[in-house]
């Protein structure tokens, strides 16, 4: 078994984005030359998420506005910090990290699903750390 580590920088523009990371991420596991595995993706931070799915304009459109419209409260107590309660709470719902299988040196994705990166309090940068686990 052979293990690889490596981090991918996401930098963002906006308070709330949806970013299709699918190909950093492959670029990451040809880099390691695992060919049969286990990858995972896990973000060092608190208020972004990861997700699968299409990577369709319009539904990574739709999850935007989902994330903006689903989790906007006046009332939030962690609000009296720093304003980004909604960021937190829904980074909780969606999740910080992923666990994918590594088939004949690919992500093994289904047709449609890609690797999404939700920012949910930017503009920032985030680390992701990027571990692959398997046989070259």
């Amino acid at each position: 078994m052979e293990v690889y580590s490596s981090r991918i920088e996401v930098r963002s523009g906006k308070r709330v984005e949806v970013r299709d990371i699918t190909r950093e991420v492959q670029a990451r596991l040809e880099e390691a030359g695992i060919v049969d595995g286990v990858l995972f993706l896990f973000s060092l931070h608190t208020t972004n998420a990861l997700t699968l799915n299409e990577g369709e304009p319009g539904l990574m459109e739709d999850l935007k506005r989902w994330v903006e419209e689903a989790f906007a409260r006046p009332d939030y107590q962690h609000d009296r910090i720093d304003r980004n309660a909604a960021a937190h709470v829904a980074a909780s719902i969606t999740g910080n990290s992923l666990t994918l299988p590594v088939e004949e040196g690919r992500i093994a994705l289904g047709a449609w699903q890609r690797i999404l990166h939700l920012e949910l309090d930017g503009p920032r940068t985030r680390t992701l750390i990027v571990k692959v686990i398997g046989k070259k």
